[in-house]
């Protein structure tokens, strides 16, 4: 059962999304409900030409700071000083950058204008950060998401260079200060790096951490 919202500040129970975890629709991307959503393992993930949709996956695709692999060749990278990165210093550029890499089997966007304005907001607040790459002046990769306690939900990562969006995740790893990285959606690189899925269970016992 899809269940939609209204303007009251609440949500279903996580556990009674369908089976591809699209559990509410409406509501508005407000700061007070985004971070209620993210406490309770929803987030929100939509486009232009839908409504605002609200998704809690039965299985989560996550990532332990702990154990994440680093290849030989990427921690030659790391050491190189080829990159130079830093947290929190150019938020809107590093999501305005997400939207608009191109993404293979995706037709234009899910980072809407209001997403955009919305993840800001969270920044603003200190509940959104950034890890930036930078090459030279340039930011050549980076990455989002929002923190709840010792989890950090990823929302979006973007390179332009080789190896960018690696060295902004596993820098984002070596900080100590995250039990679990929520990966969100399944690729293959994020696999390598160690990902894996846990049951919804095992996520929410992460995030009351």
């Amino acid at each position: 059962m899809i269940f939609r919202l209204d303007e009251r500040l609440l949500f279903p129970d996580p556990a009674l999304a369908e089976e591809d975890g699209l559990l509410a629709v409406g509501g508005d991307l407000s700061a007070e409900r985004l971070m209620l959503a993210y406490q309770s393992g929803i987030f929100p993930w939509y486009s232009d030409d839908t409504p605002i949709l609200w998704y809690s996956p039965h299985e989560r695709f996550v990532l332990n700071p702990a154990t994440v692999a680093v290849s030989k060749s990427m921690r030659q990278v790391l050491r190189s000083g080829k990159f130079r990165v830093t947290f929190n210093t150019a938020f809107a550029d590093v999501i305005q950058a997400c939207s608009l890499i191109d993404r293979e089997g995706q037709d234009g966007t899910w980072i809407t204008d209001d997403m955009t304005e919305a993840y800001i907001r969270l920044h603003e607040l200190g509940k959104a950060h950034s890890v930036e790459v930078w090459q030279g002046d340039a930011l050549a990769g980076g990455l989002y998401g929002v923190e709840v306690g010792k989890v950090f939900c990823g929302e979006s990562m973007f390179s332009k260079a080789s190896n960018a969006s690696k060295t902004a995740l596993i820098t984002l790893c070596q900080t100590g200060k995250y039990s679990l990285i929520d990966c969100q959606v399944y690729t293959e690189h994020l696999e390598s790096m160690g990902a894996g899925m846990i049951s919804r269970d095992e996520y929410m016992a992460a995030l009351r951490q």
